[in-house]
């Protein structure tokens, strides 16, 4: 099923959406005391296994041209990225292959809409797109063997990793590199730098999550065409990698990387005011997002 967090007329509300119309859930648990207003709650509240019976149950629905689409997931703990995890995003920086799975992090606050606006801020001039699968976590975890990871994972949406390249590699890079390391932080997790959406494709619904293809125009023009076939590290692997030693729990996210073809290894032109940027992810979804100048 798909699960989504939407507004209509400025309320919160979660529903399933089929065929463009959204069966309403928060008015179905509404009946039984609860307020449910996204899936955060649903998850929290270990209510996935009653979605079933509460779609029999509800009577109110609602046109997605009728509503304000938000992100599948509103206050994640964490969000967790994979750096360098396919093959044509390895070759397209000469970077080595790593040994294990390597995670960044963003915040709350780069989170932001399947179709909102994404900010270009003053202090940088080499905005970027990263086209991305993104899994999103079903339940608690820690120590998680690889052999039983897929069984912690909700669903799955797409998302973007918008990176700011002359904030998150220092003056000089590569030849003379920080001693620091890239600057993670500035790079990665300025406000709206995490389009997420459009809703939760639930794992059922995915089949192979190795078998997706992997979309990203800027204009109009593609400008990276990957399948997640190509991921060095599986799902499995960064699951069990992520959970060593850090707990997870439902809501959190974990970006699984981005092909080849992003505009700071592609000689493409970075990400202008105007620009709409659109990614899509087979049988998970597509968002689309306009980069705004921030005044």
């Amino acid at each position: 099923m798909k699960i989504i967090n939407y507004l209509h007329r400025g309320i919160k509300r979660v529903g399933i959406l089929r065929n463009d119309v959204i069966a309403d859930l928060s008015e179905t648990f509404s009946r039984y005391g609860l307020r449910v207003n996204s899936l955060d709650y649903l998850l929290k509240m270990n209510l996935i296994d009653r979605l079933d019976k509460a779609i029999s149950e509800t009577s109110t629905s609602f046109k997605l041209s009728e509503v304000v689409v938000l992100p599948p997931i509103l206050q994640p703990e964490k969000i967790m990225l994979a750096a360098v995890n396919y093959h044509s995003h390895e070759m397209e920086q000469g970077a080595s292959r790593p040994e294990m799975p390597y995670l960044f992090t963003k915040f709350r606050n780069a989170l932001t809409g399947p179709y909102d606006d994404i900010l270009l801020p003053s202090l940088s001039n080499k905005m970027d797109y990263e086209g991305e699968l993104a899994v999103i976590i079903g339940k608690k975890g820690k120590f998680i063997k690889k052999s039983d990871a897929m069984d912690y994972v909700l669903g799955f949406a797409t998302a973007d990793d918008i990176s700011f390249r002359d904030l998150q590699f220092p003056p000089g890079w590569p030849t003379n590199p920080n001693p620091y390391g890239q600057n993670w932080l500035r790079g990665k997790s300025l406000d709206s730098a995490f389009p997420l959406g459009p809703y939760a494709v639930t794992s059922d619904e995915i089949g192979d999550p190795r078998s997706l293809n992997i979309r990203t125009t800027v204009n109009g023009e593609l400008r990276q065409d990957g399948n997640t076939s190509d991921m060095i590290f599986g799902i499995d692997e960064l699951i069990e990698y992520a959970s060593n030693g850090i707990t997870l729990v439902p809501g959190d996210v974990i970006s699984t990387g981005t092909p080849g073809g992003v505009a700071v290894f592609s000689n493409r032109a970075y990400l202008n005011e105007g620009d709409i940027v659109e990614v899509t992810v087979s049988k998970v979804g597509y968002i689309r997002n306009r980069v705004k100048r921030e005044q």
